[in-house]
């Protein structure tokens, strides 16, 4: 399993540990991912994603996984989010054809 997060593709950086005598020695910095299910509003269901926990607060401050893969660059979203993104936007398309 990847450490990547699934909406913004948030990934492991890499820099020094300086020890008080100025030795450096290299270390990874590892995204704060989380296993979490967030509700779709326009599909009704849940969907259970591995993102990092800026990213839940992002997706609270957008209103919902709705908005927030709406706004979403494809480039950044894992296969499975970019398929939900499509699920959603004909839902919406589908919704807006028949009202």
């Amino acid at each position: 399993m990847s450490r990547r997060c699934e909406l913004t593709g948030k990934g492991p950086m890499t820099g020094n540990n300086v020890s008080h005598a100025k030795n450096r020695t290299r270390r990874r910095f590892l995204p704060n991912l989380n296993d979490v299910t967030l509700m779709s509003d326009v599909l009704g269901r849940s969907f259970k994603l591995r993102i990092s926990a800026a990213a839940l607060r992002t997706v609270d401050h957008r209103g919902g996984l709705d908005a927030f893969l709406a706004k979403a660059r494809d480039e950044d979203l894992s296969p499975g989010a970019l398929k939900i993104k499509k699920e959603i936007a004909k839902a919406q398309e589908a919704a807006a054809a028949t009202a």
